[in-house]
């Protein structure tokens, strides 16, 4: 069974960083690309981030590009987002997905505000 567990979300002021972390277990998770979906309040998921299993091929989507860094450590099993210069349009649930069509591969999410 897939089981992804997010953390590192919270309050942050405009500008400001947070890293968020998934740990996977219940598959092979070096043999997968890697993803990070977010969804806002009122909104429907959108696709943030693709990593390729060695991290060699890394995808962002238009809105983060430049502000965000997807890595992972597959040592320990768990993927990673970095957000820098963070913007109120940022405040939505973030996800890790093992595939992002599928929302039963996604984890449960992990809260970002962004506010002054």
């Amino acid at each position: 069974e897939v089981q992804l567990v997010e953390s590192g979300g919270g309050l942050v002021q405009p500008g400001g960083s947070l890293r968020l972390s998934c740990a996977a277990s219940g598959f092979t998770f070096s043999r997968y690309f890697m993803n990070w979906v977010r969804q806002a309040p009122g909104k429907g998921p959108e696709w943030v981030s693709t990593i390729s299993t060695v991290g060699e091929i890394r995808t962002y989507s238009d809105s983060v590009k430049g502000r965000f860094t997807i890595s992972r450590d597959n040592a320990k099993n768990t993927l990673y987002l970095q957000m820098n210069s963070l913007k109120p349009e940022d405040t939505a649930v973030y996800y890790c997905a093992k595939d992002r069509s599928d929302k039963s591969t996604w984890g449960q999410g992990t809260q970002v505000t962004v506010s002054s």
